[in-house]
């Protein structure tokens, strides 16, 4: 009986499929969590964003009856949601193009 996964282990597995952060390799440890520390924080403000937008779709529309306000918060939603979408992918962008261009 022969087992597919013998010799490897998860470690193997994730190690092949992790980015290797492409032209941003060089650097340090410390710089790596100072990006990721960044990139989370804007996560969190594009999410606040987002659910300001809900906030304000909300209260505009139905306490206040101004659609201005209602207008505004779809608009602060998108908004948001559209950043975290972004950042949320800048990794696999990055390491895409660095790997069509090698």
């Amino acid at each position: 009986m022969y087992l597919a996964a013998e010799k490897g282990d998860i470690t193997t597995i994730i190690g092949g499929i992790a980015p290797d952060w492409g032209p941003f390799g060089s650097l340090g440890n410390e710089a790596r969590i100072m990006i990721e520390v960044v990139m989370a924080v804007s996560i969190l403000l594009c999410l606040g964003i987002a659910i300001w937008g809900a906030a304000k779709q909300r209260i505009g529309a139905t306490a206040l009856r101004d659609t201005f306000s209602a207008e505004q918060g779809k608009g602060l939603i998108v908004a948001g949601l559209t950043g975290v979408f972004i950042i949320g992918s800048l990794g696999t962008l990055f390491t895409i193009v660095y790997g069509m261009a090698v």
